[in-house]
């Protein structure tokens, strides 16, 4: 057979033991992308190695990025995309005939 040994498996869990997650407070959605809806109220929920159980509250996403990554002091980037050099790469659409 090969599967996992049991003990290898109890440390893969016990590892993510902790874990702290964002869930966005919008009725009817689930859980969806971070970028969705920033404004609205986070919970946050801390996996206890068998379900994930209410940790905090969280007024929007920034507030909530706060609290799951303590230890960034800068906040990641949101802005606009960084623009592409000039080429005509097999990937970019190509001109209209001028």
């Amino acid at each position: 057979m090969d599967d996992e040994p049991l003990s290898e498996w109890v440390k893969r869990r016990d590892m993510k033991r902790g874990q702290l997650r964002a869930a966005p407070l919008v009725p009817g959605k689930g859980l969806q992308g971070a970028h969705l809806n920033p404004d609205a109220p986070r919970v946050i929920e801390r996996w206890n190695g068998h379900i994930w159980e209410f940790y905090g509250f969280a007024v929007n996403l920034a507030e909530a990025q706060r609290i799951l990554y303590p230890d960034n002091k800068v906040a990641p980037a949101s802005g606009a995309a960084p623009k592409l050099g000039p080429g005509t790469g097999r990937h970019r659409k190509p001109q209209a005939p001028r």
